[in-house]
């Protein structure tokens, strides 16, 4: 790794370029990916800076990034005083990052740093928003077919046309990351506010890497969870497990009643008369409601999250930056 005693910047004060990698019990792949990073950076010419976003790691993750940043001024880090999650933690980088062209990419060598130049060099060209869009995955079986899953969906239901199988490893422009960071909104989609604001983006493939080591952090339920709060913000039909129960009742009484029908016409003398129908609609109308409960749900939830206006995240300590306490 370079030894920098003071972050060089472009003609405008700013550094040209801002990587924002969020971090989460990280410490295997911190060495290897700081390696890589500067490597590419160095290489590529552009003064640069590297800002972590620790998001309440508990291994040795946030020392780490201490002493990178002993060894090396441009590498800097914002750590959450808790965990916020992996999309506040990349709003929190945004809304600090100072580059002219702000790059997005996870902590776990999965986003391969070399193909970073290749993402400023679009970016040179005229383009707003350059995403990574991956090629080829290495998880598993599951985890592939629920990533197809769940971008076939969002792209059938959203009012936005979001990139099938881009995540966040992007570049921004200025312009773009001072729009996302003036967004309110407190429920992160940030692929899908990255959409929103439209301006030229273009995609660039790439194969995305296996996971250099350790274990991913986003366990199936989280990436569920990302997923609904994908579908909910940006289409009008909204998926939740109250709602997919309500379905359930409604298919069990569907399914009741068809039993209900057969016993009667092979002879069952155990049904009263009048009341297979009385039940069938009650439970029937029941799911009904628990689903219709569950999608109005889903909006008010929402709604109650954004009228309390908490800040997004706070930030426990900063290393390398103003001394300012800040949170959003």
């Amino acid at each position: 790794m370079g030894d920098s005693s003071e972050t060089k910047t472009a003609g405008n004060g700013r550094p040209e370029i801002s990587v924002i990698i969020p971090v989460y019990n990280e410490q295997e792949t911190l060495d290897a990916l700081m390696e890589r990073l500067i490597s590419v950076l160095d290489a590529f010419g552009e003064p640069f800076e590297l800002l972590f976003v620790d998001d309440g790691s508990s291994d040795k993750s946030l020392q780490m990034l201490r002493d990178f940043h002993l060894a090396d001024a441009r590498i800097k880090c914002l750590s959450l005083s808790r965990n916020f999650g992996h999309q506040v933690a990349v709003s929190c980088g945004l809304d600090h990052a100072a580059g002219n062209a702000v790059i997005v990419m996870d902590g776990d060598l999965q986003d391969p740093p070399e193909i970073l130049p290749d993402l400023v060099r679009k970016w040179r060209e005229g383009f707003d928003v350059v995403y990574a869009v991956r090629q080829q995955r290495k998880e598993n079986v599951l985890k592939r077919a629920a990533y197809a899953s769940f971008y076939w969906l969002l792209h059938r239901v959203s009012y936005l046309d979001i990139p099938l199988d881009s995540g966040d490893f992007s570049l921004m422009d200025r312009r773009v990351v001072d729009l996302l960071s003036q967004m309110p909104e407190r429920n992160r989609f940030v692929r899908g506010l990255r959409t929103w604001v439209g301006l030229k983006q273009t995609p660039f493939t790439y194969e995305r890497s296996a996971r250099f080591a350790g274990e991913s952090k986003y366990g199936l339920t989280k990436l569920m969870r990302l997923a609904f709060d994908g579908l909910v913000s940006y289409s009008f039909v909204p998926l939740r497990l109250v709602s997919n129960l309500g379905m359930l009742v409604s298919l069990s009484a569907l399914g009741y009643m068809g039993y209900l029908i057969v016993d009667r016409f092979i002879g069952g003398r155990g049904t009263i008369e009048g009341w297979t129908s009385t039940v069938v609609i009650l439970l029937f109308i029941g799911g009904v409601q628990l689903l219709s409960l569950g999608i109005i749900g889903e909006y008010i939830g929402r709604i109650f999250d954004e009228v309390k206006q908490r800040p997004q995240y706070v930030v426990g300590e900063r290393i390398g930056l103003e001394s300012e306490e800040r949170s959003q």
